[in-house]
């Protein structure tokens, strides 16, 4: 997306929730962060896609259950018609067993309502620049609610990472821990489109479709603490 890359630029996002006081206290805290404009405000997932449509957002942060269209379907629907906006879904820890079905419909972020404010704010700046943003609780309810034996899932993740280059494994860390490929290369010391070979090389060879199943693999295989 490159928000981040363009100094001074701010973040546009749109909000969507049925609750004003969720909205509100959102709003609140990406407007401490500085970079950040909301556009506009939705209360239903139907809404939430007429104003993404409308607004073009660098990043859409759509709560989970809303009225007219749930925010599952939104987010599909968003990314389907809506190039250039990332999303990132709201979520809770009674709703982990929706970010899995989440991840098919092109979400990007899952960051957790009652979190850290500064943890909010990093995981939209993250996949407004693209990056995936696996909120740490959350991904560790996420994992364990995948379904089948946590220690069989470990194994076969450490499997499918020991098929990586240490370069790769490597990669695959700093994008389980939610960098972009601008912090990744300079972390590395690379230039970007070397690590965009990089990842797209771990993407295929772990067979995943994006980042986020990525950063998953990353937290069952033990790459991240």
């Amino acid at each position: 997306m490159g928000a981040l890359s363009e100094p001074g630029r701010r973040i546009r996002v749109l909000l969507a929730d049925d609750e004003a006081m969720v909205r509100a206290g959102v709003g609140a805290i990406l407007a401490a962060g500085g970079d950040f404009e909301v556009v506009a405000e939705a209360a239903d997932g139907r809404e939430a896609v007429r104003l993404v449509q409308a607004h073009r957002p660098d990043v859409a942060l759509l709560d989970i259950r809303m009225p007219r269209l749930d925010g599952l379907a939104a987010a599909e629907e968003i990314t389907a018609t809506v190039s250039g906006t990332a999303v990132a879904m709201l979520t809770t820890f009674s709703e982990d067993g929706y970010v899995a079905r989440a991840l098919g419909g092109g979400a990007t972020g899952f960051l957790l309502k009652s979190g850290d404010p500064h943890e909010l704010m990093a995981g939209v700046r993250a996949v407004a620049d693209g990056a995936a943003f696996l909120s740490p609780k959350v991904a560790r309810h996420v994992i364990d609610g995948l379904g089948g034996g946590r220690l069989t899932r470990e194994a076969a993740a450490r499997r499918r990472v020991e098929a990586l280059t240490p370069r790769e494994r490597e990669v695959l860390g700093l994008v389980g821990a939610g960098l972009s490929n601008p912090e990744i290369a300079d972390r590395l010391r690379l230039v970007e489109g070397t690590v965009k070979a990089y990842v797209s090389a771990v993407l295929e060879r772990l067979e995943v479709k994006n980042r986020v199943q990525a950063a998953i693999v990353a937290y069952e295989a033990g790459l991240l603490t």
